[in-house]
């Protein structure tokens, strides 16, 4: 009588199975299909509308615009295009601003006297009035959020969701609207509207917010939010104290040292990255939290936190990477040599050197936990000080943007 013996590929009673690894769903083995390829018609749609606002712009508002300001439109719609189609509630964020600040651009009719004159503009769209709403929306959205979080309400995270896209829409209005205001007080005074500390403090508002709602999609969670809101609230204290203090709100002519297509490049691109770190630290935050068991429970898990707070550094490393070159260009334009160890210029090498090296331990040496945390919370501070601090304290060729 033959005995039966078990198959290779079957364990013996008594001993241990081998685990084997976790079988995957075709559509996971599958190669991803192309990016033109999973283009819908409204995918086309939106991109011909960005193309037709651009022709638009460029027809309308051509004798304000010189070659570089041309390319650089032209160059935004292949940018905003792919955004679009990578992140679809950015349309309508686009779509919102854009009637926004067409309807503004055509109350004033020309007559930067109109914005005291016409119920619109003096309570919603003048560029003044939108930033005011931006602000107050802030911190409306901050505390649902917090509500939210505090409370497990999906509607006070909701609500704080949605308070922050319309700050978000409202802040970039009031920009635009701006940057068209100071064509109303000259020609020679007209300039884009990221010049000075009470502008570039919109900008990072702006930059800010719309970071964090793209992770708050792409992770489909809301419970970051209550965290990255401080510093957007904090950086929107900033600015109100800065313009009732100052009167920052004021727009003034370009000083000939900013009077240059680099800034119109170097500035914007800056501030993504000191947006993405923002984002970073405040997950940091969290994460630091849940780590010792606060919040645990409403919070994201552990390694969603750890996974925003990388990919927050990532993305703002890269931005910053180009914004330190697109300056070091700009200074061999204006002052005949690309470094001059100024402070500003050796802040920014050591905030490019900290996330650098936070990006180092991770990728090469497998750096994780809290320790990573902490560090983005740190960067934080240095990039903090970077931003404002160098011009409050240190004096150099970037004087210009002192308090």
């Amino acid at each position: 009588m033959e005995i039966a013996r078990p198959s290779p590929r079957t364990p013996s009673p008594g001993t241990p199975s081998r685990p084997q690894p976790p079988v995957l769903p075709p559509a996971a083995l599958a190669p991803r299909t192309p990016l033109l390829r999973r283009l819908d018609a409204l995918d086309w749609l939106y991109a011909l509308a960005l193309a037709l606002g651009a022709a638009f712009a460029l027809y309308r508002y051509h004798t304000a615009m010189d070659v570089y300001d041309d390319l650089i439109l032209v160059l935004h719609v292949p940018v905003l295009a792919v955004i679009g189609w990578h992140w679809k509630p950015f349309r309508a964020f686009l779509a919102a601003v854009a009637l926004l600040a067409l309807a503004s651009i055509a109350l004033y009719q020309g007559d930067l006297a109109r914005a005291e004159q016409t119920f619109l503009l003096k309570y919603l769209i003048s560029s003044q009035t939108a930033i005011m709403w931006m602000s107050a929306l802030i911190f409306i959205a901050t505390g649902a959020y917090w509500l939210g979080l505090i409370g497990r309400s999906d509607f006070g995270e909701r609500t704080g969701s949605a308070l922050t896209w319309i700050a978000a829409t409202m802040g970039t209005t009031g920009l635009f609207v701006r940057w068209y205001e100071s064509y109303l007080l000259g020609p020679e005074i007209g300039h884009i509207p990221i010049s000075n500390l009470y502008e570039v403090f919109v900008l990072f508002t702006l930059m800010t917010a719309l970071l964090y709602l793209y992770y708050e999609g792409r992770y489909a969670t809301r419970r970051m939010g209550a965290f990255v809101m401080i510093v957007i609230s904090t950086a929107v204290a900033f600015l109100l104290w800065y313009t009732f203090t100052r009167e920052a709100h004021e727009i003034q002519p370009l000083i000939p040292a900013l009077q240059s297509y680099w800034m119109k490049v170097h500035v914007p691109t800056n501030f993504i990255g000191y947006g993405a770190f923002a984002v970073s630290a405040m997950v940091g935050t969290a994460y630091l939290l849940a780590a010792r068991g606060i919040l645990a429970s409403r919070l994201p898990a552990l390694r969603v936190l750890e996974d925003v707070m990388y990919k927050a550094i990532a993305i703002g490393f890269a931005f910053f990477t180009i914004a330190t070159i697109l300056g070091a260009l700009w200074a061999a334009e204006a002052w005949g040599t690309y470094w001059q160890w100024d402070p500003k210029e050796t802040w920014a090498l050591i905030v490019w050197l900290n996330y650098a090296t936070w990006l180092h331990m991770r990728l090469t040496k497998g750096l994780r936990g809290a320790v990573l945390a902490w560090w983005a919370v740190v960067g934080l501070l240095v990039t903090t000080f970077a931003f404002v601090g160098v011009n409050m304290f240190l004096t150099g060729l970037h004087s210009y943007g002192a308090l």
